[in-house]
């Protein structure tokens, strides 16, 4: 059995602010710690639980932020930028057969710590087929068409909240609850370690493959943004329309195009945003 840890830092025992979570930032280099110390409660709860191969990517900014040196030595991690499908990259190659999303958080123009969707500020929100999407949303799509189930996910209550949207059999972990976008309170790292390792346990039993999800497409992704120029900027990328203020959408036939054609959105806005006007 082998086990995907999809884990993201801004749903991470502790973290509150962007200084905890930007590379270089102040508190950064202390949260990493309990970055790694979220995913290793994780990783030692599925062996525990009876994996055998868990596989972490880390999928947060830089992708780069991670401890290697302090991580489980019987895992191994995926680092580093320029995946294929990003946040949930190594679930297609066919031998993974359950996800955790670890440090995951809610969407952009959500309530929650440190909510967005994949870009920092800009984006104000994301939906597909209607329904307001989260990071966790959107993931959970690609690795559903791989025939994976999300068995586990870590955030703060909010995040929890909105799993059970889209995995509603994963087990949960809240290790903070939400008081404002850059406000919570927190377990200590001891209690929620302890916490993430029992759910993990007992989400291992949850790892079964099934019959991919395929056909459900097509899906309609629409992505608003907190001024006009962004929008513009996103229809560079061919099959991005205009669909509103400040608004744009695009249809794909499976969710595998869909993250990509996001990705490829909220590069090429990423790169239109100026210093101070945004």
């Amino acid at each position: 059995m082998k086990i995907l840890i999809s884990a993201d830092m801004e749903g991470v025992t502790g973290v509150t602010c962007p200084a905890d979570v930007l590379p270089g930032a102040s508190q950064w280099e202390r949260c990493r710690h309990l970055f790694t110390s979220d995913v290793n409660a994780a990783i030692a709860g599925f062996f525990d639980g009876g994996a055998d191969e868990v596989l972490v990517n880390e999928a947060h900014w830089s992708m780069r932020n991670l401890l290697l040196e302090k991580l489980d030595e019987r895992a191994q991690m995926l680092t580093g930028k320029h995946k294929t499908l990003s946040m949930v990259e190594g679930v297609q190659h066919g031998d993974v057969d359950g996800v955790a999303f670890v440090g995951y958080h809610t969407g952009a123009g959500m309530q929650g710590v440190l909510a967005h969707t994949y870009l920092a500020n800009s984006i104000t929100g994301v939906w597909v087929d209607g329904a307001r999407a989260s990071e966790g949303l959107l993931n959970s799509l690609v690795v559903a068409e791989h025939g994976v189930p999300v068995v586990l996910v870590t955030g703060d209550d909010l995040t929890c909240a909105d799993a059970k949207g889209y995995a509603p059999h994963a087990r949960s972990v809240a290790v903070k609850d939400c008081v404002s976008r850059y406000a919570a309170v927190c377990r200590p790292p001891a209690r929620t370690a302890e916490d993430i390792h029992a759910a993990a346990k007992e989400a291992t039993a949850l790892a079964l493959r099934y019959e991919p999800a395929t056909g459900t497409g097509p899906f309609t992704v629409d992505i608003e943004f907190d001024a006009d120029h962004l929008a513009g900027a996103a229809t560079v990328v061919p099959g991005v329309v205009p669909s509103g203020e400040r608004r744009v959408s695009y249809t794909t036939a499976t969710m595998y195009d869909g993250i990509r054609c996001f990705k490829a959105v909220t590069t090429v806005v990423s790169a239109a945003v100026e210093e101070q006007y945004g």
